[in-house]
């Protein structure tokens, strides 16, 4: 007899798992089936044991699908659709050859829930940490309208403009953080083997020492000798920071604060609104309730900040009024883009303009993008000439004056 961990649904679809003794993974299959229980996995024990990393990695959030595995998934979800092929078949094809293994888990049990008698949208709300709230809200309305491929063909085409954007933010933002590492090193380097091997000069002159090398020579000491305190600082910081941010009003600030910052501040914003809009557009397109779009859009947006405005602007639409009439009260758009939202408004295309902001605001980014490193220059050249002038100050003062000390006495 051997020990063997199972994972099962029960008769009315609950996840159950547990540990029992049989002759072979087959004879315990047939014991759970008479017992009305399905199997899904079965293993040995000290097997399924060997996966506790794995899935302990997994429950913190690892190896979860990025924007190129749902953008895929969307597309092919749509292949599927627009081809008529039945969703069971081809769901099961794509659990079966998705590349990313918490996709592909999640696929299984959607085919479950399927085969269970749930909808799609219902089966995929079941993993909110992979399907949002707006991406099962679009699936759902094109499931019951009959537009199901129109719904994932609109789902990939706004994939793939994130997926655009955020290819051209890391390459925009590459340079700017080598140039920061490279500067942060160079301090570490100065702190804590550069400025060492000039104490034993500098000390020779007693309390002539400048201001400025005296600072430098206080915070190489006390960062060679008591690093492990300052290490622990940083990660208690940082671990209340991050309790912070956890809180409301933390993270409303916190947001509200990114949108502030020189440069990245305006970018960010863009950034933010193009994605809003676009998500706004595809909600609308596909035929999901103003009011409910709104509300899944908000809280879809990633930004508590903007969250609140986009609730002000539902708040204005439940108030009877017009969306460009409320746009304009909360301060969020530009007026071009507000003319656009009324004259969307006017003609009934409202969906179709909201895509056109979206691209304003969308070559707005890429404008910035593609200006982001000359305009991140100045910063930088800013960053090192103060580096330079700390080091000038701090360590080639006293050892002038120790040249100029030595010449007058030959």
């Amino acid at each position: 007899m051997t020990l063997y961990a199972y994972k099962a649904r029960s008769s009315r679809g609950d996840m159950i798992s547990g540990q029992l003794e049989a002759d072979s993974q087959d004879a315990l299959a047939t014991r759970l089936f008479n017992s009305g229980v399905t199997p899904i996995e079965i293993a040995p024990a000290q097997a399924m044991a060997n996966d506790f990393g794995t899935d302990l990695w997994r429950r913190l959030g690892g190896g979860k699908p990025n924007l190129a595995d749902m953008t895929l998934f969307s597309r092919q979800m749509y292949a599927i659709t627009k081809a008529g092929i039945p969703l069971l078949r081809g769901l099961k094809s794509l659990a079966e050859s998705t590349p990313n293994a918490v996709l592909r888990e999640a696929l299984e049990k959607v085919l479950d829930s399927l085969q269970a008698g749930r909808d799609v949208a219902g089966s995929l709300a079941r993993h909110p940490e992979i399907f949002s709230k707006l991406y099962t809200s679009i699936v759902r309305v094109g499931e019951n309208s009959g537009t199901l491929p129109r719904a994932f063909l609109r789902l990939y085409e706004y994939l793939i403009m994130e997926q655009r954007i955020v290819d051209k933010m890391k390459a925009a933002t590459r340079y700017p953080m080598v140039v920061i590492v490279a500067i942060l090193a160079a301090i570490l380097v100065i702190t804590f083997w550069v400025l060492p091997q000039f104490a034993p000069i500098f000390r020779a002159l007693g309390d002539d020492l400048p201001f400025a090398t005296r600072i430098l020579l206080g915070a190489s000491g006390f960062m060679t000798n008591y690093w492990y305190m300052v290490i622990a600082a940083g990660l208690l910081g940082a671990g209340l920071f991050r309790a912070y941010l956890r809180t409301p009003a933390g993270r409303y600030k916190w947001d509200r604060f990114k949108f502030r910052v020189p440069v990245m501040g305006e970018l960010s914003q863009k950034a933010v609104l193009a994605r809003v809009c676009r998500s706004f557009a595809v909600a609308m397109e596909t035929g999901v309730p103003i009011v409910q779009g709104l509300t899944i859009i908000a809280y879809a947006s990633g930004n508590e900040y903007m969250t609140e405005r986009i609730l002000g602007l539902r708040e204005g639409i439940e108030r009877g009024e017009s969306l460009s009439q409320t746009a304009a009260t909360i301060a969020l758009f530009t007026p071009l883009v507000l003319q656009m939202i009324a004259v969307g408004e006017e003609t009934g295309s409202l969906d179709e303009m909201l895509d056109e902001v979206a691209d304003f605001y969308e070559r707005e980014v890429d404008n910035d993008l593609d200006n982001l490193s000359a305009a991140l220059e100045p910063l930088l050249i800013v960053g090192v000439g103060v580096m330079v002038l700390i080091l000038a100050l701090g360590v080639f003062l006293p050892l002038w004056d120790i040249a100029a000390k030595a010449g007058g006495l030959s």
